[in-house]
């Protein structure tokens, strides 16, 4: 037996506090003393048994959970195209036409608004664009947050909806720090770079979401792995940041040419040298980019380079 002081179950014997919960016995454990304070837990799982997956997935009456990425959260019924009721047996060819209505008309009204559509055509460019990119799932939620906050706000009209939708995956990327510039995302999009970068600045005037400034240090270690780098050479190139930043170097530069600059520096300090070329393919800026940021660098920091 277990008593209860101010609120707090405590046990009886030696009076201790935690419990461990044993769940197939339905029985409350003392840690302490192994005194057995309740034995009538309440299971609150299924009443069915499953012991492989295909019995699990059998069973359940429960679909996955709600997701921004689906055009109706993933709240949908669906009618199957398979003439078999949910024991398996044929439908009678009496009611086969009134299920063929029925599938028809429910499939019609999943999309019977102008915004649902809209969703549906964003949500599925969405799906090819984070796949292509390899973007985690956490961020392609945020970024379908995005959207549907821009679609809200009515800034998909007369606009593409692929320009929005790339705006939203780039901004996401920013927030979760996930190493992906501009640039990599026109790549895979399909917007040039200009419509891009306005629907970029749209969102940010008129939705109300926390964007972080890109930082160099996030992209580094993307871009050291490409380059087969030590270590060593990242975290020389992460402190070479750091200090560029406290004199206030960073500010106005692209955050692409500068981890390209610091990771060419912290190679040659290091003895674990890249050429221009490689580190500027790895970054996706011109070698003049590298250049001239690396000789802004190693001036304002008095860096020393053995040639």
């Amino acid at each position: 037996m277990a008593d209860k002081r101010q609120g707090l179950a405590v046990c009886s014997i030696c009076g201790g506090s935690q419990f461990y919960e044993d769940l197939t016995r339905g029985e409350n454990i003392c840690i302490s003393c192994g005194c057995v304070i309740n034995d009538r837990i309440m299971d609150t799982g299924p009443e069915w048994r499953a012991f492989t997956a295909e019995e699990k997935n059998a069973r359940a009456r429960t679909g996955s959970p709600l997701t921004l990425t689906m055009a109706d959260k993933g709240l949908a019924t669906t009618i199957g195209w398979s003439d078999r009721d949910a024991n398996g047996r044929s439908i009678a060819a009496n009611n086969r036409a009134a299920i063929y209505r029925m599938r028809k008309w429910q499939i019609r009204t999943l999309v019977h608004s102008s915004q649902h559509r809209n969703l549906s055509i964003a949500m599925s460019e969405m799906d090819r664009l984070t796949s292509q990119l390899g973007i985690p799932g956490e961020t392609k939620e945020t970024a379908a947050l995005i959207y549907r906050k821009a679609l809200g706000r009515r800034l998909v009209r007369g606009r593409s909806i692929e320009g929005m939708v790339a705006a939203g995956i780039y901004l996401s990327c920013r927030i979760h720090k996930i190493p992906r510039q501009l640039d990599e995302i026109v790549t895979e999009a399909r917007v040039n770079r200009k419509e891009l970068g306005q629907c970029v600045r749209l969102i940010l005037r008129n939705v109300d979401i926390r964007v972080p400034i890109p930082s160099a240090n996030d992209l580094m270690p993307r871009i050291s792995a490409d380059l087969s780098l030590d270590g060593k050479t990242l975290r020389c190139a992460m402190d070479i940041i750091n200090k560029a930043r406290k004199h206030g170097l960073t500010a106005g530069k692209d955050p692409g040419g500068l981890a390209a600059a610091a990771l060419y520096i912290a190679g040659i300090i290091e003895n674990d040298r890249r050429t221009q070329r490689e580190i500027a393919e790895a970054s996706n800026v011109t070698e003049v980019t590298v250049r001239n940021r690396y000789k802004d660098l190693a001036q304002s920091l008095q860096i020393t380079i053995r040639p």
